[in-house]
């Protein structure tokens, strides 16, 4: 099973013909800049499409700190995408209250651990919309 590093290189490798699905849902990269170096940074997440934009969640297992990525976009929310072979600037933003109350459900019903992660955390797992650049 793709995890990690080799879950980024091979999905890069092959266009997403080996990491896009994966444990039964469908997972994009995603790049962010590294708020104290500014580097690079590409997560492999799961996600969902909602219209036009890319959901994901910053769940971290349900650790109590949000993920790193997270905190990166939140300082530069400008971010790189990829799905399968479609690559492309993102802008990426936190949910409205109102719109995670209609997407939870969405990303839950891909990936139910999603509540269980909730359940383990105090702080409120954000939902991260991704709105491609034209």
């Amino acid at each position: 099973m793709l995890y990690g590093k080799e879950h980024v290189q091979r999905y890069q490798e092959t266009d997403g013909a080996e990491g896009h699905d994966w444990n039964d849902t469908t997972v994009l990269l995603l790049t962010t800049k590294g708020r104290k170096s500014g580097n690079p940074y590409t997560t492999p997440l799961i996600y969902q499409e909602s219209g036009d934009d890319y959901v994901v969640v910053a769940s971290k297992g349900g650790d109590p700190d949000h993920p790193e990525w997270y905190k990166n976009l939140q300082a530069t929310p400008d971010v790189q995408v990829q799905v399968k072979a479609d690559k492309f600037a993102a802008r990426a933003r936190t949910a409205t209250e109102e719109e995670r109350a209609q997407l939870w459900p969405l990303m839950t019903r891909t990936w139910p651990d999603y509540d269980e992660y909730q359940k383990k955390t105090d702080r409120q797992i954000p939902v991260v919309v991704l709105e491609r650049t034209r």
